[in-house]
């Protein structure tokens, strides 16, 4: 039994002396192997990792070609518009030289980072409902009365930093702000038909409609005209912007259309509806029911002249009125309800509570009286303008010089006012 003992414990230490080299060998084994494996993956990660770059290269020059957005390229746009002479007028009066300078490329760099896959994000966001026009009101899908409520950018061309994630967000959460406008202008310096970067001004339209799906707004693409006066100028060049827009947002709920901003001079009401019939039948060649929104004649006063003979065949439609309060009073406002009234759909796309300058000493008097018409109708209304121009209507002081998180030290008396009107609609 001892020798039986004494052979079973030399076994046992053998057994683990072998063990012991065999755990070793494995061990060394292993060594080798990561390492080898580990060049191996790292191989295959730099070869994955030139791939996506290249993919995503290749993706953002489908999307835009011509676009080149990194840091070197960033150009700075001063903005100075022409100013012929000044007279009292619809709507915004043609600016003076603009005092900042900002980065259109640094405002939609975020849209270039997030296009892929956008179409696929936005198409799950439902929280916009689809909205369409019954009568002169707009209607959610269960038949419900909806008033958008908003304020438009300044020229996209001049102020882009304001189209932002955050601000966007600021405007929804704290502002009640349910619509923003993206004012593009089309004549002007820095203009989309003029000598603007259509690249570049498309992206920040693109970085705008991303930032209000992701916070439950509504979008007006705004083709701006002003100083071009006869929409029917710049017809080719509009035709092919809301071709390439439609096709982009037919899928978008909460996507509108502004085919004229503001028709002025010698334009009859018969040529904005020649070139509208026109516009419209591009639209709805991609997108079958987002709502459009059609200029009228003197900066978007004469809905009367809409309201006579309004555009046939084609459904959603609404024409836009834009008034100033220190300038247009019970004589336009009149108006507006009469036509309103005579079966017209009309949206205030813009407004200010200064003078139709732009400038001026502000009317509360008179804007609350335009809003609680306009509340009493069901007629959506949009401010002008998000920005800190030294002007009345801008709502920022012209010393702020952030692009969000604004406080009420930094609002004017046009921001003051605004604000207190939104809240208290908010709900």
């Amino acid at each position: 039994m001892k020798k039986a003992d004494s052979g079973g414990g030399f076994g046992l230490k053998m057994r683990k002396s072998a063990c012991k080299c065999i755990v070793l060998l494995i061990m060394l084994t292993g060594i080798f192997c990561i390492s080898g494996c580990g060049a191996a993956t790292m191989e295959t990660v730099a070869a994955e990792a030139e791939a996506n770059t290249g993919a995503k290269e290749k993706l953002l020059e489908e999307s835009s070609a011509e676009e080149n957005l990194g840091e070197d390229s960033k150009a700075e746009n001063r903005a100075e518009e022409s100013s012929p002479e000044e007279e009292i007028r619809g709507g915004n009066g043609l600016e003076d030289e603009m005092e900042e300078e900002y980065s259109i490329g640094e405002a939609s760099q975020s849209y270039e980072e997030a296009i892929s896959g956008n179409m696929e994000t936005v198409q799950g966001k439902e929280q916009a409902r689809r909205l369409s026009v019954e009568g002169t009101k707009l209607v959610d899908s269960d038949g419900n009365t909806v008033q958008l409520r908003g304020i438009s950018t300044h020229g996209l061309a001049w102020y882009p930093a304001y189209v932002n994630e955050a601000c966007f967000r600021q405007l929804k959460e704290e502002w009640g702000v349910n619509v923003i406008r993206l004012a593009m202008y089309t004549a002007e310096n820095g203009g989309y038909c003029t000598d603007g970067s259509r690249e570049e001004l498309k992206s920040l339209v693109k970085a705008g409609m991303e930032y209000a799906a992701d916070n439950d707004m509504y979008v007006i693409i705004d083709w701006h005209i002003l100083s071009d006066g006869n929409p029917n100028q710049y017809l080719e060049e509009s035709l092919d912007f809301f071709r390439e827009m439609s096709e982009a947002y037919a899928g978008y709920p909460n996507v509108f259309y502004e085919i004229c901003n503001e028709p002025n001079g010698n334009v009859s009401w018969n040529e904005i509806k020649n070139y509208a019939e026109q516009v419209i039948e591009v639209i709805r060649g991609n997108d079958k029911e987002g709502v459009i929104l059609v200029g009228t004649p003197n900066w978007s006063q004469y809905v009367d002249q809409a309201a006579a003979e309004p555009i046939q065949g084609y459904d959603n439609i609404m024409y836009t009125l834009h008034f100033y309060a220190a300038t247009h009073t019970d004589s336009l406002r009149d108006t507006m309800v009469k036509a309103v009234e005579a079966g017209l759909p009309v949206f205030v796309s813009e407004y200010g509570i200064c003078d139709a300058s732009g400038n001026g000493a502000v009317n509360t008097e008179q804007a609350d009286k335009w809003i609680a018409v306009m509340d009493s109708y069901d007629i959506s209304y949009v401010a002008w303008n998000l920005s800190n121009k030294a002007e009345t209507s801008a709502i920022l002081k012209n010393s702020c010089d952030k692009t969000e998180g604004f406080g009420a030290e930094d609002l004017s008396d046009s921001g003051e006012w605004l604000y207190e009107v939104l809240r208290e609609r908010s709900g």
